[in-house]
């Protein structure tokens, strides 16, 4: 299925129907981001982040929430 076939079906849900639709899609990207952002931590690649905000903390420039 095509990008524009699957655009043209979702345009054609019924709103209850589309706010299913809605809910599962919201939960599956979340998902998606989730297994990213664990992926990219198991590999380092957040590493410098984390670095940075351990050095501006380190030294003052951090603020409480």
């Amino acid at each position: 299925m095509s990008l524009q076939e699957l655009e043209n079906s979702i345009a054609k849900l019924a709103p209850s129907e589309l706010a299913k639709f809605r809910e599962w899609f919201l939960d599956f990207d979340a998902a998606q981001f989730d297994k990213r952002i664990e992926t990219d931590a198991n590999d380092g690649r957040l590493d410098s982040l984390a670095d940075a905000a351990i050095r501006e903390h380190s030294a003052g420039k951090s603020t409480s929430l």
